[in-house]
């Protein structure tokens, strides 16, 4: 959520930040709410100053032995009129609120201005694409002849946009997140986390997604909580209204969950295979840093995802999503995205991005440190999500008879499995 002073004292900046994303607010209403909100608890403060000096006075008459009647009878007046207001402030309050909660944040005066295509920034490649001399098959007939996915089955109980890994499929995404899991905890010194895989509406306010998004995610009606679209929203809850010790940061945490999302709108988009589905594994990455490093913490949040690409031997790239592109709560994101032979094309398997104090504002997570106090700043990553590193997996370390080279770095994880065949 972003600062009401800011939108007070500087509404161009927020003018300036819609217009770069593409997307046209009022906010003046938002602004005359706020004015009219300071106004009344101006008169209430007025009142009630007024009330304390009268209530010093009735008992001071009563000391004297005379009559405060006629002031406790105004009194009841000004107490009726506080309380009117009071009312009306809450109302305002909840009102400005829900009308601030749909703003997204400011992008960072580095980002990029556009929206796509050219406005993309490469920021580095790495790895070297693969030649064949063969026609390089699609990861999903090659999943469907090696026995890897069972996307019939998974239709027939769960219906479209889902997948059963089963066999040495299922022993191959096992591996990708055991991997991931060791390398993040034991090299970049992220603590593991086994989320909640449901969370109330609070939680999912705090990280972002709703308002915004609810229409994409799988709710639980009666109880009135969202199966979760990512683990970064357990895990920047962790400590939702929390004020952390400034001498602790940065604090990192690493989960690996199911992820559950509608993807409402995106039929007749990638139906087949694996690239978008309902349900996905995906291990994910989240800081919460002080205000003046967090675009430090970004530079090595995205080095700590893209060595997941770089030791699978993927050929990927990365790049800075411009301002039209980049999510509601970010600041500024990169995404790393890798090779796929059969698309001739990228895909992204990661977003990595500084979300500055906007969560921390709406999940009311603060710090302190040597007097100073504030918002923190929370960071988040894919570090990666499953999927698409399979289809990545797949078709680059395909070879001409069929099978499929395991990756170096997760054979200790495979059980004596080099090639998939």
């Amino acid at each position: 959520m972003i600062d009401i002073k800011l939108l007070r004292e500087t509404p161009d900046i927020v003018r300036d930040s819609l217009s770069k994303r593409f997307i046209q607010l009022d906010i003046d209403t938002i602004i005359d709410l706020d004015k009219q909100r300071r106004e009344k608890i101006q008169i209430a403060d007025e009142l009630k100053k007024r009330k304390n000096d009268a209530s010093k006075a009735i008992g001071r008459l009563k000391r004297e032995g005379k009559d405060p009647g006629d002031l406790m009878e105004d009194m009841k007046d000004v107490s009726n009129r506080i309380k009117a207001i009071d009312t009306e402030v809450g109302d305002l309050t909840a009102n400005i609120a829900e009308l601030l909660a749909v703003i997204p944040n400011i992008p960072h005066e580095t980002v990029p201005i556009g929206i796509k295509g050219e406005a993309h920034r490469l920021i580095r490649e790495g790895g070297a694409k693969p030649e064949f001399t063969f026609e390089p098959v699609p990861s999903f007939e090659l999943a469907r002849r090696l026995g890897l996915i069972d996307f019939e089955a998974a239709a027939r109980m769960s219906g479209a946009g889902f997948v059963i890994f089963r066999g040495v499929g299922a022993r191959l995404a096992r591996a990708l997140i055991n991997f991931m899991l060791d390398l993040h905890t034991r090299e970049h010194g992220y603590t593991e986390v086994s989320p909640p895989l449901m969370v109330n509406r609070k939680s999912m306010t705090g990280t972002g997604q709703l308002p915004k998004l609810e229409n994409d995610m799988y709710r639980c009606e009666q109880d009135d909580l969202f199966f979760i679209p990512t683990a970064e929203v357990p895990l920047v809850n962790i400590h939702r209204e929390e004020i952390l010790d400034g001498n602790i940061l940065p604090i990192s945490y690493v989960a690996s969950s199911p992820c559950f999302r509608r993807e409402a709108g995106s039929y007749g988009k990638e139906t087949r295979g694996i690239v978008r589905i309902h349900q996905f594994d995906k291990v994910e990455l989240v800081k919460f840093t002080l205000p003046g490093k967090s675009y430090d913490e970004l530079e090595r949040m995205l080095s700590d995802a893209e060595k997941v690409i770089r030791l699978l031997g993927i050929p990927y790239r990365i790049m800075e999503l411009p301002a039209g592109e980049i999510s509601f709560a970010s600041a500024k994101t990169y995404d790393i995205e890798v090779w796929s032979p059969a698309r001739a094309r990228y895909l992204e398997v990661s977003s990595v991005s500084n979300c500055g104090d906007f969560q921390a504002r709406r999940a009311e997570i603060r710090y302190k440190k040597d007097g100073e106090k504030g918002f923190v700043h929370t960071l988040n990553a894919s570090g990666v999500a499953l999927p698409r590193t399979i289809v990545a997996i797949l078709e680059n370390c395909q070879r001409e008879d069929g099978t499929v080279s395991v990756p170096d770095v997760l054979l200790p994880y495979m059980g004596g499995i080099e090639v998939l065949q």
